[in-house]
């Protein structure tokens, strides 16, 4: 099958940004974004015309796959988009306020444009379906006021493409239980075992576990409670996603590369934070597999901050010698494989 035929769109529609990316021909063929400053209608018409303008528009290509972020308990693997899916994707809204309505939009911007090209979803919240439910599950009674309530897991895709791409570049089997660690703003560790994954340490939302850019990671729900009622739900709401971890922390920059060149106590504090805290829940990752045959790491720190690495690792001391990988992010790529998995059989993005 030619090119254009098998040319697939990625759009990952943020909170912020809308991005973009063009698959074929075994490579990624365009690349657009744009940020959000009226609407995300307007952002995605700035980055489709971006693509129009580079020869990618839709016309040249043979289906859209989109990143959505929540798909609740029910949507566990990537799925062509029809009004029933989306109906599912729109109820989960609750579960992920700042993310599934911007999905949906740009859902419904291509089901306007191009009524016609098939659309596909994957889900962040999807490889983590094979968790068991004692994982899962709070300690909370079950009733009406805790339903819903529970770990779900994120960075799904992250860690669904690098299980997909380890053997590849390493020609070997996939390590049987392999600690994955996704370190960007957003972080998260993943215990996969048998190529699936049985715990993660994102949770409820995407603020649970390792300290992040802006998040605050775990934190007691009786200091959630005390925030609340000193500043406003809102009010905390906004400090524990926007104001706390990396940036919260050092007072000066939710960015690692900042912290790791500058001198100031609270920068090499909040490092020392996020080393701790993501060699500790490492810890409880080890547990949930019954040990570790490897290391992986992958997202914008995992790859790219070897010091950072060097720490965790170093206070991974005690866990067995096993080999550790570094595993290019290729979500997108993988988000077009499975669209083209999904309307025509196995794809050549990579």
């Amino acid at each position: 099958m030619n090119q254009s035929t098998r040319a697939i769109l990625v759009i990952n529609a943020g909170s912020s940004s809308i991005k973009a990316a063009v698959f074929g021909d075994g490579r990624e063929l365009a690349r657009a974004e744009a940020e959000v400053s009226t609407d995300h209608s307007a952002a995605l018409s700035q980055v489709m015309a971006a693509l129009e303008g580079l020869g990618h528009g839709l016309r040249t290509v043979s289906a859209v796959g989109h990143r959505v972020v929540h798909g609740g308990a029910d949507l566990s693997k990537s799925a062509r988009i029809t009004p029933e899916l989306r109906a599912q994707v729109a109820a989960c809204i609750p579960l992920a306020p700042l993310h599934n309505p911007h999905h949906l939009t740009a859902i419904d911007w291509i089901t306007r444009a191009a009524p016609d090209l098939p659309q596909c979803a994957s889900f962040d919240t999807a490889f983590h379906a094979t968790i068991p439910e004692v994982a899962t599950r709070f300690a909370l009674p079950e009733g009406p006021s805790t339903q819903g309530l529970r770990r779900y897991g994120f960075h799904g895709i992250s860690f669904a493409a690098l299980v997909d791409a380890l053997p590849r570049q390493t020609g070997q089997p996939l390590p049987h239980r392999l600690l994955a660690f996704h370190l960007g703003n957003g972080a998260s560790i993943c215990a996969i075992r048998a190529g699936r994954s049985v715990a993660t340490t994102m949770g409820y939302s995407p603020n649970a576990g390792l300290t992040m850019g802006t998040r605050s990671g775990d934190i007691d729900p009786a200091a959630v409670l005390e925030l609340a009622r000193r500043i406003g739900i809102d009010a905390a709401a906004r400090l524990l996603t926007h104001d706390s971890g990396l940036k919260g922390l050092s007072g000066l920059s939710a960015d690692m590369r900042t912290l790791t060149t500058s001198t100031t106590p609270g920068a090499k504090f909040a490092v020392q934070h996020f080393c701790y805290w993501a060699a500790r829940h490492a810890g409880s990752m080890i547990a949930a597999m019954g040990g570790v045959d490897a290391i992986a790491f992958t997202g914008g720190i995992g790859e790219n901050a070897g010091g950072i690495r060097a720490e965790i690792l170093d206070n991974l001391g005690w866990a067995e010698d096993v080999p550790v990988l570094i595993v290019p992010a290729q979500e997108e790529a993988f988000i077009a494989r499975e669209a083209a998995r999904l309307i025509e059989g196995p794809s050549d993005a990579k």
